[in-house]
């Protein structure tokens, strides 16, 4: 048992569970803090704890809607008028990372916006899950740690016992992240053509590597509308794979992402919790994998002034 004296976490709303779980591995129990609403909607913050010189980490996706950021910025400002010692904003999933850059006319840069208000806030560090753009990480002036769901992922689709595994890929712009499952699981890869004729529209256009008569692992940080993962084992089932088993790390399943999904011909859908999934946006072929140790484990290790980087050893 690690000395936890200094170490405060607080959580948000966006997702108490996890926050609660984190705190069950780690023995301590959450931060009490206040959060209302006037009638306005407007979020009110209140920090009911000594917290000067410690050591605190706030647990807060920023998965939609926009007051989940609101909130977590609050907090953030709270504990530093409250003259915390250290303060590091653990975030699951970034939200507005797909707004990582100017590819339009007079766009704004959604993942900058929302690293500046993080860092303007009071955050002292920032922890992050699976960013759907690794430059996001140079967006922020103070120290920011990367880590990856890829060895949760790996136990699980070790532990189905599958045959002659292809990795494969929805996108080319995944090609990075399917290279490390492949290479971890002795197997090939297969890359889909795909095409966007416009925003959370996709087009699966053709397979690239040898998924006949093969398990299929396909791997992605980002499951949002789920037209992408449907075009995909659609255009996968044309080559008849023995089995399709899904890994998205970020189930954001807006829309009807639940209704497409239930009808896509996939094995199952393996996801994390970084967003909480509630009881109505879950169904039989979905598995919720929990991240919450290895967030433990990385608060641990930052708190005692230890790397993190045994945390990327699968």
């Amino acid at each position: 048992m690690f000395s936890h004296i200094d170490l405060k976490l607080i959580s948000g709303n966006a997702n108490r569970k996890l926050a609660e779980d984190i705190a069950a591995f780690l023995e301590i129990p959450l931060c009490q803090v206040e959060v209302k609403h006037f009638s306005d909607g407007e979020i009110f913050i209140k920090i009911l704890e000594n917290i000067r010189g410690r050591d605190c980490f706030v647990i807060q996706p920023t998965n939609p809607p926009a007051e989940n950021i609101m909130e977590l910025l609050l907090i953030i400002d709270a504990l530093r008028r409250s003259s915390a010692g250290r303060i590091t904003a653990v975030i699951p999933y970034y939200g507005y990372g797909r707004q990582d850059r100017k590819d339009q006319p007079r766009v704004g840069i959604g993942a900058k916006l929302t690293a500046n208000l993080i860092t303007m806030s009071g955050a002292d560090r920032v922890m992050m899950l699976d960013l759907h753009s690794h430059q996001i990480q140079g967006f922020f002036d103070i120290p920011s740690d990367h880590l990856y769901t890829m060895p949760i992922f790996l136990d699980y689709f070790r532990s189905l016992g599958l045959r002659d595994v292809v990795v494969v890929t929805p996108d080319i712009g995944g090609a990075k992240m399917a290279r490390g499952y492949a290479g971890r699981l002795d197997a090939p890869l297969a890359f889909i053509e795909k095409r966007r004729p416009r925003p959370n529209v996709a087009q699966s256009v053709n397979i690239v590597g040898e998924v006949t008569g093969r398990d299929v692992v396909m791997v992605d940080d980002i499951i949002d509308t789920g037209g992408t993962m449907s075009a995909a084992c659609q255009t996968l089932m044309e080559k008849k794979p023995n089995s399709i088993h899904v890994g998205c790390t970020h189930a954001v399943l807006s829309g009807l992402a639940v209704e497409i999904l239930k009808q896509a011909p996939l094995t199952e859908l393996a996801v994390t919790d970084t967003i909480q999934v509630p009881p109505e946006k879950r169904f039989s072929k979905l598995k919720v994998l929990s991240v919450a140790e290895l967030l433990g484990k990385a608060i641990r290790f930052i708190h005692e002034g230890q790397s993190v980087s045994a945390l990327f050893v699968d």
